[in-house]
């Protein structure tokens, strides 16, 4: 029938190490899905980041993940790049997730320091057409970036960008708690699997 169409979905992708996933990155998701009326958040936890050569196993990572956005019902958590072979692209990521999701458009969510790496990225001009950008950074940060395409990308500051997960697994190799920095089943899986101690 006529004026029936389906209203496309709305889906963020965040992808990134996640080692931990700290509230940093929660707090992230939760706004621009609020901010860009989103129907859903797949974090991505990345396979093999050619940026961090040196990562926790992603098997770890995977399901702190989970642990970690399980409460929140427009979360959600895919394997693709932890399932695929080889050095992991942002254009693989996105590529993956349009074909599981020809139905929706696609807001990417990153970093904003990561963004302004963009121009260098593999195959960046088809990453301008499968996802919508929104760079996320700390109140007071500026993306100043030239070459990026208007329509491309947006901004937003979130408070809690302040967290870090250098910082999380520097805290916990000296001793130190992360209750409240990262959520609290992520805390008792980093203790139950000795995850970032001092060698």
């Amino acid at each position: 029938m006529a004026g029936t169409a389906q209203k496309r979905a709305r889906v963020g992708v965040m992808g990134g190490t996640f080692d931990p996933i700290h509230n940093g990155h929660l707090v992230a998701a939760s706004e621009v899905q609020q901010q860009f009326d989103l129907d859903e958040v797949i974090f991505v936890p990345t396979g093999h980041p050619e940026s961090k050569p040196s990562v926790t196993e992603s098997e770890h990572r995977y399901l702190m993940t989970v642990i970690a956005t399980a409460a929140n019902p427009r979360f959600t958590v895919s394997r693709v790049d932890i399932d695929r072979a080889g050095v992991t692209y942002t254009i693989d990521t996105l590529r993956d997730i349009r074909k599981a999701r020809p139905d929706a458009d696609l807001f990417f969510i990153s970093g904003a320091d990561a963004v302004a790496q963009i121009l260098e990225w593999r195959d960046v001009e088809e990453v301008w057409k499968l996802a919508h950008f929104v760079a996320v950074s700390r109140p007071g940060h500026q993306l100043t970036i030239s070459g990026l395409p208007e329509q491309g990308v947006s901004s937003l500051e979130v408070p809690a960008l302040s967290i870090s997960s250098t910082d999380c697994r520097n805290r916990v190799s000296r001793g130190f708690p992360v209750w409240y920095l990262v959520p609290d089943g992520v805390v008792q899986y980093i203790a139950k699997h000795h995850l970032y101690r001092s060698s």
